[in-house]
């Protein structure tokens, strides 16, 4: 079994609890206007150059008439001006990178598979929690949650904990940042915590998008009608993205990054339950 991935990353601290291998598959179905990994939108290959340290030594020059985004070119650049991201991968070398930092998780630690969307590539990401599993490492999935309930149901024997991003209450904004509404959304959350799965919800603070008592209040409503989740955790937007879009020769939307006291009154509106980093 083979999928589609752009990043694995070692050591991660910051995708769930403890050290953690962070796997990120590529393609998404949403399109957030604040998205920090713009080369996760589509699920083909992709060449993002950064010509602030291309040299213009000739080295990445293609004879073919038509770029096929084989790579080659990025593998030759001596400074890094050229990067390949998406490439394909079976479940077995991507268990293999994540074997290679067992000795680091601890209790605690494990896999995290992102995106993207990790979930639109179904059937890879089961095969890969499946062989996490019977290995011993604790799993976890990174997701927006806009995919129908079957594609859960085939995951939730293998998977330990779900963060799960929840972006805006409202449907109709929630459309129009992302390019979807939330309802299928918030339907799976509803299954997931009633099913007494463990979940971490994650909320992007974007200024001016969702930082509001309005949309914090709806979330609060939202989840008292169902099992508390395990965390919730407050996200501030940071820009450490915008080069990306550059290097794919993309329009960024930049925002303000929130201000901390912006941040404490939002989590006091869920009556001081988030966990911010």
């Amino acid at each position: 079994m083979k999928g589609s991935v752009f990043d694995i990353v070692h050591c991660s601290l910051v995708d769930g609890p403890g050290v953690r291998t962070s796997v990120f598959f590529k393609g998404c179905n949403l399109s957030c206007t604040w998205c920090h990994n713009p080369e996760s939108h589509s699920a083909a290959p992709e060449i993002l150059y950064y010509k602030d340290i291309c040299t213009g030594c000739g080295a990445c020059r293609c004879e073919k008439p038509v770029c096929d985004r084989c790579g080659h070119c990025a593998l030759v650049c001596p400074t890094g001006a050229k990067k390949l991201s998406g490439s394909t991968m079976a479940a077995e070398a991507v268990l293999e990178e994540v074997l290679s930092d067992k000795v680091f998780y601890g209790e605690d630690g494990g896999v995290t598979f992102s995106g993207g969307e990790c979930m639109l590539q179904r059937e890879f990401l089961s095969h890969c929690l499946q062989l996490c599993k019977e290995n011993g490492i604790q799993t976890a999935v990174d997701t927006a949650g806009n995919v129908p309930w079957a594609a859960f149901e085939a995951i939730l024997p293998y998977t330990d904990l779900f963060l799960y991003d929840v972006k805006v209450m409202d449907s109709g904004l929630h459309k129009r940042c992302t390019g979807s509404g939330n309802a299928q959304i918030l339907d799976n959350l509803g299954k997931l915590l009633d099913a007494g799965k463990r979940v971490w919800v994650r909320v992007p603070v974007i200024p001016g998008m969702n930082d509001n008592k309005e949309n914090f209040l709806a979330l609060k409503s939202f989840l008292q009608q169902h099992p508390a989740p395990e965390k919730i955790e407050l996200l501030p937007y940071h820009a450490m993205g915008e080069t990306k879009y550059a290097a794919l020769g993309k329009t960024c939307h930049p925002f303000a990054v929130p201000e901390k006291e912006t941040l404490d009154a939002l989590a006091a509106h869920l009556d001081g339950a988030a966990v911010r980093r």
